[in-house]
Parts: C-alpha cells; structure tokens; sequence
C-alpha cells in the first residue's frame, strides 16, 4: 500500500491527496504516506508564508511611494497615481485581512513577514521611485495597527 501512495503522489496529486485522506478517515495511520504528507504540510506553511509576504511587500512599497514621492509628482500625475497607489494600498489590505482570517495562524508569522517584506518593498519602492534606497527609512515606519487600518495613508509633502 505505501509504495502504491509513493507513486500515486508522482503520478496523481489529487488522488493521492484523497487517498491519504480516506485513510485518515478510517483510523488507518500506518498506511500512509507520511514522508509526503510531512514535505506538503510544511510546504503549505512556506507558502502561506510566502503569500502574506507578497502581499506586505506590495502594501509596504506602495505606502512607501505615497509617503515619499506623491508630493514630487506633477499635479495631473498626482491625481493619476495617487487613485491608482490607493486602489492597490486599498486592494492589499482586503486580501491580507482575508487571509489572516481564513488562516489565523499567520498571525504569529506576521512580525518576522513585515521584516522580510518591508526589506524588499524598500528596494522595489526605490527601484520604482528611481529615488535613492536611503529616502526611505531602513525600519518598517509603519505601526502593525496602520498596516490594516482602511483609512490609514501615511502623510506626504502635499498634507502641509
């Protein structure tokens, strides 16, 4: 029975998936294939983990865009962006709060992923900006709370 579940999970995912499950079922622990379902279930994590750094990332470059280049934009640019930088800010925040619902577990991820993703959306939002890595600060300037809060847009030169 295990080398069939082996195979199957080369050749078949999804039956292997159902098989594995119908052994769960039925109390059956010995028959399954445990090295593959250890490998899935951790890989599962890392790409929950993934997910919600992808979305921090977009989130933290585009906050880090309004922040510090809306104001230096021209005015028709301003409109343009800004509607277009809050969509996406707005977008973001939908489908993290959506996924620390489905999956409250991510919770305790959350810390170590605004690290991770803050490093990256500050190279990504310099890239984009072609303003220089150092306008924007080396830390996360954004309290957890303001990450998720709907209303929340961080102040510009334009707020002045």
């Amino acid at each position: 029975m295990m080398n069939d579940l082996k195979a199957l999970y080369e050749q078949d995912y999804s039956a292997w998936a159902g098989a594995n499950a119908d052994l769960l079922r039925a109390g059956r622990f010995e028959d399954l294939d445990v090295e593959h379902l250890l490998e899935e279930l951790s890989d599962m994590g890392k790409s929950e983990q993934r997910g919600l750094e992808s979305r921090l990332r977009v989130l933290l470059a585009h906050l880090l865009k309004w922040q510090f280049q809306y104001a230096q934009l021209a005015e028709r640019w301003r409109e343009f962006d800004g509607r277009s930088w809050r969509n996406t800010i707005v977008h973001q925040r939908a489908e993290l709060r959506i996924l620390l619902r489905k999956y409250p577990g991510m919770q305790r991820m959350w810390p170590a992923a605004v690290h991770a993703a803050y490093v990256d959306a500050r190279e990504l939002a310099a890239a984009e900006t072609g303003l220089p890595i150092d306008t924007f600060p080396r830390e996360c300037p954004y309290a957890d709370a303001l990450l998720l809060d709907e209303h929340y847009l961080p102040p510009t030169e334009c707020d002045n």
